[in-house]
């Protein structure tokens, strides 16, 4: 019997580090889907659209594999905020939630050569008060510029959590309890005794 091959369709170093907590071999092949949004969705059918359109334009490539495909959208009341464009965006945003509790939807999926199953998880996030010279030297160190709602709970940016509820790893873009879940019913994974 041949390996199974797993594939991340990302190329997050976040992601990268969290699925080495469930598999030991996989390669990395990122998706060059565009990730637009429909405003007509809830933020979870976006991220989990996104997550299967991800993974799907890499399977075709590979279609013996197993391909994960990510999505991560932060949202504040209806407002989707995805990764900042510039600098001014990244502070836009730190503002909007400085003080607030808000949403992070995580689209999962799974492509396999036998069946396609994807979801979405949520987590809750509230950040506390921000002052304007905490924004200014976090947004300094480069870090939002890459994430969604330009901040990383497992980075520098952990000073500005206040609490969380739901998933961490959901936070930090790759839900891994769920994620193994999809790679058991999927056949990749032996199911949980």
């Amino acid at each position: 019997m041949t390996k199974r091959k797993l594939i991340l369709a990302s190329q997050s170093p976040r992601r990268l580090e969290l699925l080495k907590q469930i598999a030991d071999q996989f390669e990395v092949v990122p998706s060059s889907v565009e990730e637009n949004l429909d405003y007509g969705l809830r933020p979870e059918e976006n991220a989990r659209l996104l997550a299967r359109a991800k993974a799907e334009s890499v399977a075709k490539d590979y279609p013996d594999s197993w391909v994960i495909g990510a999505d991560t959208l932060v949202t504040l009341h209806q407002e989707i905020m995805g990764k900042p464009v510039d600098v001014p965006d990244a502070e836009r945003m730190l503002r909007r939630l400085s003080g607030k509790e808000h949403r992070v939807a995580t689209g999962i999926c799974v492509v396999s050569p036998g069946k396609t199953l994807d979801k979405a998880i949520t987590s809750k996030v509230r950040f506390k008060s921000l002052t304007d010279e905490e924004i200014s030297s976090y947004i300094q160190t480069g870090e939002p510029m890459d994430k969604a709602g330009a901040y990383a709970i497992q980075g520098k940016g952990s000073f500005m959590i206040q609490e969380f509820s739901g998933s961490e790893t959901n936070i930090i873009g790759l839900p891994i309890d769920e994620l193994k879940i999809l790679l058991e019913k999927t056949g990749y994974l032996p199911p949980t005794p």
